[in-house]
């Protein structure tokens, strides 16, 4: 029997051809269209393995949660809990980051996130936070890891020097930025977790002192 020339559809090469493109060309750039058309078929073709576009990103971004770690709220050191999910929430981001607005986005339906937000609000409450201040530190620690995951600040900077020496004499050295971008984004996003959790003592006094973190 001949082979098909086309690859026979299924979910996971739908999404890997769409994180794929993604990847390349930006969210908004993609459609069904253009996925159909990376893969050689018709549109309509797609639509009998996702109802719709929301429903393929939301499988995407389902699988992409996999990866995020939060079995840290499961013992009783919530601090740690905290620093585990940020750590490796920050990491599945950054691998995708033209998707990181739609992966920002509320839980949805997607059961991974929604199986998250449940083991950070019960870790955080079982410590003794009430249940709003919980959600703020859920909400807080999301914030700090889009922010460091959407964009570099290093990386953002040009490499040449005479962009700045002659015109921005504070910034002399910033064409070196570029170089150590890596190493400075993840230092930049540590020194804001750790200062965040060290703030919430001022802020709820009458929880357990947090320890130093080496």
């Amino acid at each position: 029997m001949a082979r098909p020339r086309t690859p026979l559809l299924n979910r996971s090469l739908i999404r890997d051809t769409t994180l794929s493109l993604v990847d390349e060309y930006g969210l908004a750039a993609v459609s069904m269209r253009r996925i159909a058309a990376e893969l050689g078929v018709r549109a309509p073709s797609l639509y009998s393995h996702y109802a719709n576009k929301d429903e393929l990103f939301d499988d995407i971004a389902d699988g992409i949660a996999e990866t995020v770690d939060v079995s840290g709220f499961e013992g009783e050191d919530w601090q740690e809990g905290l620093r585990i999910w940020a750590r490796s929430y920050r990491a599945a981001l950054a691998v995708h980051p033209n998707l990181v607005p739609f992966l920002a986005s509320s839980p949805r339906q997607r059961p991974t996130a929604l199986h998250h937000a449940d083991a950070v609000h019960g870790g955080l409450t079982r410590a003794g936070w009430p249940p709003r201040a919980a959600t703020l530190i859920g909400a807080s620690i999301k914030y700090i890891v889009i922010g460091s995951a959407i964009t570099s600040f290093a990386g953002s900077f040009d490499h040449h020097v005479e962009t700045y020496s002659t015109r921005y004499p504070h910034l002399s050295q910033a064409h070196r930025l570029r170089e150590y971008a890596a190493e400075i984004d993840v230092d930049s996003f540590e020194l804001l977790l750790e200062a965040f959790l060290r703030g919430l003592e001022d802020e709820y006094p009458g929880m357990p002192e947090i320890p130093a973190h080496g």
